[in-house]
């Protein structure tokens, strides 16, 4: 598995995981990936262009509960093994490792079901801390549910040290949540 930045002859395989049911917004899954389908649909040039937004100029960021927020910068690669795999996004506010309270990590990654338990996430997790550390920051944080183990062992493995338990707030979906932090010294 490679990362690679998202382009117009990895988009087929994209558009299929998508219309398998896939979608990396594990909290809005099926709208989601609707959504992302008709963003296809109506431009491939303009949406793939929109998932490597280093100047946070694209659309707001929909969250679960359907309310909107400003993007921040972001970078979006997809998991590639021959096929799409899965994505994992990079995010952040130039000068700080703050985020909004309304963005849960600066890193989020999801894998497709037909190929998880293969080391993907920790790969594609590995290769995208060298980003972080170019745009200055000291760590990075990720978020994870309660009971998502798999994704614990996936961010331990890189480094992560617990940093606190957390409820999630409502707009973001609720429930008990992990919040990691992974050092770039």
């Amino acid at each position: 598995m490679h990362l690679v930045w998202p382009a117009a002859e990895h988009l087929p395989s994209y558009v299929a995981a998508l219309e398998a049911g896939w979608s990396a917004d594990t909290a809005r899954a099926a709208v989601a990936a609707a959504e992302e389908l008709e963003r296809i649909r109506q431009g491939p040039e303009q949406f793939l262009a929109g998932l490597v937004d280093r100047e946070a100029r694209g659309e707001p960021v929909r969250l679960p509960d359907g309310s909107s927020v400003p993007r921040i910068p972001g970078v979006l690669r997809w998991m590639w093994d021959g096929e799409f795999c899965g994505s994992i996004g990079f995010r952040w506010q130039p000068g700080t490792e703050a985020l909004p309270p309304t963005c849960m990590g600066h890193i989020g990654y999801a894998v497709v079901p037909w190929k998880q338990g293969r080391g993907y996430a920790r790969e594609a997790l590995a290769a995208t801390l060298p980003l972080a550390r170019a745009e200055g920051l000291r760590y990075v944080e990720l978020t994870t549910n309660a009971g998502n183990t798999a994704s614990q062992r996936v961010i331990e493995a890189c480094g992560g040290v617990l940093h606190e338990r957390f409820e999630k707030p409502p707009q973001q979906g609720g429930g008990p949540a992990l919040r990691y932090r992974i050092a770039l010294g």
